[in-house]
């Protein structure tokens, strides 16, 4: 990777002072919404099962792909929790904490001992529900697929990334297809791992893409001016004076607890308490999640999240408008989505359905690789992301259980795709052009012909 030279790197310091926003997005004031959550928000369809478009006429549903992000999950470790249990200890025995902040502490003791019963990073009973019901729904806009399926005998190939959280996806996936199906059981294969295809980050085709995380100077120069704004320090001291007192706020302010954590550090743990609360909630009394809200207002927990939003925008999605580093590695899932198809139209392939199981860190590049709403604008030098001049959202792009699917009709010799990005029809890039105005479906040779596979 080339480095920013000196000049240019205060200069890009200097500009992004001046250009991002001090304050919190107007849209994610007042009323909590899953915006602030960024990547840990919880899934939700985008589209009805009667909403959907029919197929022109005459083509039948031959073949479907999928590829998902495991479902809620616990935190991956409890490095959040016990940093602010060491400060609220502390204000506890001086008798520092403001009357909400009391409960903080057993909070937070509750949620962690949760997601250690579970194991961290380990899909909980609201990930569960949220893969049953993508299964069922899958099922319910391709019943004549299905049909075809079972009457044919055509294998459902399952792959995973081989982390726990994804195989337990598929598990439960294909657990609720067959429920709903029994039909279906005995072709589900048994599940097979695939670090290269749904794990490529941390495999031998992310070697570059992990230098650039690790080393890239205009990237640590960007995320250290986004967070070092007025406006972070701010919010921070909003969120801790929610539990602690005014005085010892300051004094962890001035640094007295830096062994610890500095403001900035402890807010941005009650934040991420507070993001993955809800992917808990079946782990919790009464099955409800932790109204961990009370510790930080909307105002800030948006202000925490477009943070979040835009480390993730950098590291995995669109990021910066001179450079692909972030997603061009994502071209091997893509590839795997044509090579199915193609397969299926050239009658090399026996499967009804391939289904896929993976994180974030390969969803998040595929949308950009692909042009998906949402991920199609990278920065320019000189005006750094943020909410106002950019639509990226992690909430919207990879939530919990996001998913891309792409179903496949034929008649005769043609074949057409219609794809479903977290369930809405959503059409192909710009430079596809779709069979007909308006229409939710697309010839493959056209595809081909715009993502430059056509030979």
């Amino acid at each position: 990777m080339k480095r920013v030279v000196p000049v240019l790197a205060a200069a890009l310091s200097a500009t992004l002072s001046a250009l991002l926003v001090a304050s919190v997005p107007a849209q994610a004031t007042g009323s909590r919404s899953l915006t602030a959550y960024g990547t840990k928000a919880s899934y939700e369809p985008q589209q009805g099962v009667r909403g959907y478009q029919r197929a022109p006429r005459g083509y039948q549903p031959v073949f479907t792909e999928t590829v998902s992000r495991h479902g809620s999950r616990a935190a991956t470790g409890s490095k959040d929790g016990d940093l602010v249990l060491a400060l609220w200890d502390r204000a506890a025995a001086e008798g520092q904490l403001t009357p909400a902040g009391r409960q903080f502490g057993p909070d937070v003791r509750t949620l962690l001992a949760a997601m250690a019963t579970l194991g961290y990073g380990n899909l909980s009973g609201r990930g569960e529900q949220e893969l049953r019901g993508a299964a069922v729904r899958l099922h319910q806009r391709l019943p004549g697929l299905f049909r075809r399926i079972a009457a044919h005998s055509e294998p459902i190939d399952v792959v995973t990334s081989g982390e726990a959280r994804a195989v337990a996806s598929g598990d439960v996936f294909t657990g609720a297809l067959t429920s709903a199906d029994p039909a279906l059981g005995p072709l589900v294969r048994p599940a097979r791992s695939d670090r290269d295809l749904l794990y490529f980050h941390k495999s031998a085709g992310g070697a570059a893409y992990r230098d650039y995380i690790d080393h890239d100077q205009r990237l640590a120069t960007t995320l250290k001016d986004i967070t070092d704004q007025p406006a972070t320090a701010q919010a921070a001291r909003r969120v801790l004076e929610r539990i602690f007192k005014p005085a010892f706020v300051r004094r962890v302010a001035d640094g007295e607890f830096s062994s610890v954590a500095s403001a900035v550090d402890a807010a941005r743990a009650v934040y991420d308490l507070y993001a993955i609360a809800p992917s808990m909630s079946a782990e919790m009394p009464h099955h409800r999640a932790l109204p961990m809200g009370r510790y930080i207002a909307p105002r800030d927990a948006a202000w925490f999240g477009y943070l979040s939003d835009a480390e993730d925008f950098y590291e995995k999605g669109p990021g910066f408008a001179d450079s692909d580093i972030t997603y061009r590695m994502a071209d091997v899932l893509l590839d795997d989505f044509f090579r199915q198809v193609e397969a299926k139209h050239a009658g090399t392939s026996t499967l009804g359905a391939e289904l896929r199981f993976t994180h974030a860190e390969e969803i998040i590049p595929l949308a950009t690789l692909m042009g998906l709403p949402g991920s199609t604008e990278a920065t320019a030098p000189g005006r750094p992301y943020t909410y106002a001049n950019n639509a990226w959202r992690g909430a919207s792009v990879a939530p919990m259980a996001a998913n891309i699917q792409w179903d496949v009709f034929r008649k005769g010799d043609t074949y057409l795709v219609r794809m479903l990005y977290n369930e809405k029809e959503t059409a192909f890039k710009q430079s596809c052009r779709p069979v007909s105005r308006g229409s939710a479906f697309y010839d493959l040779d056209e595809l081909e012909r715009c993502f430059g596979r056509a030979s």
